[in-house]
């Protein structure tokens, strides 16, 4: 099993925004090999942009229902 974010955008509805570059230098989408490992990542990003918007970096906070984790083959 392998789970990603997904961000639901109103061009693409649910899509896995987040990628990761590989050591060849290619940028692949994101994975992670638990729910918790996603759970997590999300939950840090989240973090961050409340840091960044609390700093008046950012002009509106992300609402967590924009996100879900699913598992993908």
């Amino acid at each position: 099993m392998r789970f990603e974010v997904q961000h639901y955008t109103l061009g693409d509805g649910w899509t896995n925004c987040w990628t990761t570059t590989t050591q060849e230098g290619l940028e692949m989408p994101t994975v992670f090999k638990t729910y918790t490992q996603a759970l997590n990542a999300l939950t840090e990003h989240l973090a961050d942009q409340l840091d960044s918007y609390s700093k008046g970096l950012m002009d509106t906070k992300y609402d967590i229902n924009q996100y879900r984790i699913m598992e993908v083959m």
